[in-house]
């Protein structure tokens, strides 16, 4: 008997012409494990554990894998572990925010833009990106009216060397005006968080592309004993339309399994 899986359940990522699994693979916890909010501490896995958690992921019909510079190694450990595999995945990765010594900072300039997805494309060696998302540092307005990132991924889209773009955001407003001239937001939205639920409206209605990031609110997602709170928040998201797929960041092949277990029981209506 084979375990529940989502290979039969890979949907359109907007209008981009990518088709994404329900389910997403997040690996940020593949190369930092400074300045992450999630509930309990880990050790960054080692090649072997990396790859077989890939293995597993793809296995199980996961194909959408999210990276971005600011998650540390995680593009650079990424390259050697998919080589050989660039058709099987859908890469996400970001622009904006860079990651070291322990800090955050933020360069949303034409020349870092096309510097940062030069570099993502040798480091995880490929000739392109699938999706490239702004990684906002929370002024959303300001990066899409008054900065020249998200011209310059219209450019790099227009040169073939990335597929879409689209904004990581925290603001409802952000999200909205990105998705004017952007191919896909990626927003919050859990049991705890629903605040960015017009957003999902407008790309429903508009053929946009919708990522949902802290799903699963980091791990924090609880609810009444008895519930399985990852079931009831995938019953959240699968229940809109909008949402294409769902990033979970674990490391633990048993929660990914589950995960893809409860998302499946959800998508077939069981």
């Amino acid at each position: 008997m084979s375990l529940p899986n989502l290979h039969d359940l890979h949907r359109p990522l907007g209008d981009t012409g990518l088709r994404v699994s329900p389910l997403g693979l997040g690996t940020v916890k593949l190369g930092r494990d400074q300045g992450v909010k999630y509930p309990n501490g880990f050790t960054i896995p080692d090649d072997t554990q990396a790859r077989m958690l890939l293995d597993q992921a793809r296995q199980l019909g996961i194909n959408l894998i999210d990276t971005a510079p600011a998650y540390g190694t995680s593009e650079e450990r990424l390259g050697p572990l998919l080589r050989g595999q660039r058709q099987e995945w859908v890469i996400v990765s970001k622009v904006g925010e860079e990651f070291e010594q322990g800090q955050s900072r933020f360069d949303f300039s034409a020349a870092h833009t096309r510097q940062s997805v030069l570099r993502s494309l040798k480091r995880l060696e490929t000739d392109f990106i699938d999706l490239v998302l702004v990684h906002s540092d929370g002024n959303d307005l300001h990066i899409l009216e008054h900065c020249e990132v998200y011209a310059t991924l219209a450019e790099l889209k227009r040169e073939g060397l990335i597929r879409a773009f689209g904004f990581s955001g925290k603001t409802v407003q952000g999200a909205l005006k990105a998705l004017e001239t952007g191919d896909c937001a990626m927003v919050t939205y859990n049991l705890n968080e629903q605040q960015e639920r017009p957003v999902i409206d407008y790309a429903a209605a508009h053929g946009k592309a919708i990522l949902v990031k802290k799903a699963l609110a980091s791990g924090h997602a609880c609810l009444t004993p008895g519930v399985d709170p990852v079931r009831a928040s995938f019953e959240l998201l699968f229940d809109h339309p909008g949402v294409a797929s769902a990033i979970v960041g674990t490391i633990n092949p048993l929660h990914l399994a589950h995960n893809v277990a409860s998302a499946a029981a959800v998508l077939h209506g069981r």
